[in-house]
């Protein structure tokens, strides 16, 4: 059990919380959202204590431990990997450590066989004998191969100590679990895995997330974080925004009566519940929601960024033709080889690679960033397409560049009247102010934005995306998925969110250092096809 009483935190007049008093009972879990800024993590590091709030306090029940996901991936390069997990635990990690110091003594005498004993009940009684093996099975779950178990953290790569701290926080069923973003850098079967585990697991978890599928999936409770005050609404994210969406259109709605309204809330109630009795949360959501209110149900604060792409002409039957690419990393490892497939008008193309950096020179190379070794591709004659680089190509838009952003939109803009801008810039969310900043100060989520502006701006007929969520938070992800659903023309695209490729995407690309796969299916058919799962083992030459 957390229990939060009366905690208010500020930072000079922006007030983030104030007198939050709310619950987190065991069994259940807990997704905190909120738009960029609103303060999820802040609350989170109230919640263990890295932070103190202004005012009131944070209490956990005696005994209870508490996990955190580490942010810092750094920390442990110095310990093997195993036993950075076991670190997790650090009252069994001490007994191991003050055991091994006592063992080793030459000179052990009686009161060293009493402390040695005192250890070893207290060892068993953790589980002791069972962490090494509980740790690797925790990072096999996760995609970290045995070899690499007593490879050093500092040996790793930046998605393997992700998973690694992940496995850290898991380790030892604690009582409390906190995870900011857990599935950053997570690949498609350890989500998966991370998915079920949370899904079973008995204590309480509070996690911070901006994958609507993985709410969606592990959540009993939402959080929200609106107008400085923390709210928690029973149900998964779907059941909160879809409320929410219900409350403000009501509201909005001022000719239908009082009476209309409620039986219209009920029916959404009732037709939820149903939903969630088939839910891995079945029992304990279910009971929850036969005990909301109609009153339980309120309106967001939240904006959405307007987010269509107007192709200026209609795409012909020639999209684009692709024949045996193949390129090599700067590492001198081979990312894909022979990469052969055509695109039609309708195709809505997810790729995906074990290795992001494969998917990323496909689409530089499509866009005429990169150049491959062998092979050909042809766009046709009718297609203008429009590329949203990853973080790296983005940045170089903005980095020494001494234009505010209606300047800086401008550039891309065939309309040059700066309050045609300033109105474009309003609807994805910079007004007043805001829209005189400087290029070169944009946060993650603002650039994103802009290159998203830049794109509707573009008029084209075929659009490459890469990694297009990231940094954005959940409402400028709705946009962003409702955008590319109405969008006509052929989508070639990237993202770990699975929601967003799971409603986009009509076909999946997967590509391998020697091959790929090319399904025409949806998302969730191609990760649950055991036949896909058999043809993409015989791809890697290992278990998927």
């Amino acid at each position: 059990m957390v229990s939060v009483s009366n905690v208010s935190l500020r930072y000079g007049k922006r007030v983030l919380f104030d007198d939050v008093n709310i619950k987190f009972a065991p069994g259940n879990c807990y997704g905190v959202i909120g738009a960029n800024g609103a303060g999820k993590s802040t609350f989170l590091k109230i919640l263990s204590g890295e932070i103190e709030p202004q005012t009131g306090n944070v209490s956990i029940g005696t005994g209870e431990r508490m996990s955190v996901l580490k942010q810092n991936q750094f920390a442990f390069d110095e310990f093997p990997v195993l036993q950075t997990v076991i670190m997790g635990n650090q009252r069994l990690y001490d007994i191991m450590q003050e055991k091994d110091v006592l063992y080793a003594k030459t000179d052990f005498s009686d009161a060293d066989g009493e402390r040695a004993a005192e250890l070893e009940a207290e060892f068993a009684e953790m589980n002791g004998w069972d962490a090494e093996s509980d740790a690797a099975s925790l990072l096999s779950g996760l995609g970290i191969r045995e070899d690499l178990h007593y490879t050093l953290m500092g040996d790793l790569n930046a998605s393997e100590k992700v998973r690694v701290l992940l496995a850290q926080a898991l380790f030892g069923d604690p009582d409390i679990l906190l995870l900011d973003e857990p599935t950053n850098n997570l690949d498609v079967e350890s989500s998966i895995w991370l998915e079920g585990f949370l899904a079973n697991f008995k204590n309480t978890v509070i996690v911070v997330s901006h994958d609507r599928h993985f709410l969606d999936q592990v959540c009993t409770h939402i959080v929200d974080i609106d107008f400085a005050k923390v709210k928690m609404y029973a149900g998964n994210y779907t059941f909160w925004y879809e409320s929410s969406q219900l409350a403000l259109r009501q509201r909005q709605d001022q000719n239908k009566k009082v009476e209309d309204k409620r039986k219209e809330l009920e029916e959404f109630i009732r037709r939820f519940s149903a939903n969630a009795s088939k839910s891995k949360q079945a029992t304990s959501r279910a009971k929850l929601l036969e005990k909301l209110t109609i009153d339980d149900i309120q309106p967001s604060s939240r904006k959405y960024p307007y987010i269509h792409f107007k192709p200026e002409r209609e795409p012909g039957d020639q999209i684009l033709t692709v024949e045996n690419l193949t390129y090599t990393g700067e590492d001198g490892q081979k990312l894909f080889e022979n990469v052969s497939f055509s695109m039609g008008r309708q195709d809505k193309i997810f790729l995906y690679s074990r290795d992001s950096l494969a998917v990323t020179a496909l689409l530089d190379i499509l866009a005429g960033v990169k150049q491959p070794d062998s092979g050909t591709f042809k766009w046709g004659v009718t297609i203008t397409n429009s590329y949203f680089p990853n973080d790296t190509g983005r940045d170089a838009y903005f980095q020494d560049v001494d234009l505010n952003l209606v300047d800086w939109l401008r550039q891309f803009s065939a309309e040059k009247d700066e309050s045609f801008i300033r109105g474009f810039l309003g609807r994805m969310l910079f007004s007043g102010e805001e829209s005189l900043k400087k290029a070169t100060v944009l946060s993650g989520g603002e650039k994103v934005r802009c290159m998203l502006s830049k794109m509707m701006l573009s008029g084209a007929n075929a659009l490459l995306l890469d990694e297009p969520t990231n940094h954005l938070d959940l409402e400028s992800i709705e946009a962003e998925n409702r955008g590319l659903i109405e969008f006509k023309g052929p989508v070639l695209f990237s993202s770990h969110d699975h929601q967003f490729v799971q409603t986009i995407a009509n076909r999946i690309i997967e590509l391998a250092p020697n091959g790929m796969l090319d399904k025409l299916m949806t998302y969730d058919e191609f990760i649950s096809d055991p036949r896909v799962k058999q043809q993409r083992e015989e791809l890697y030459g290992q278990t998927v």
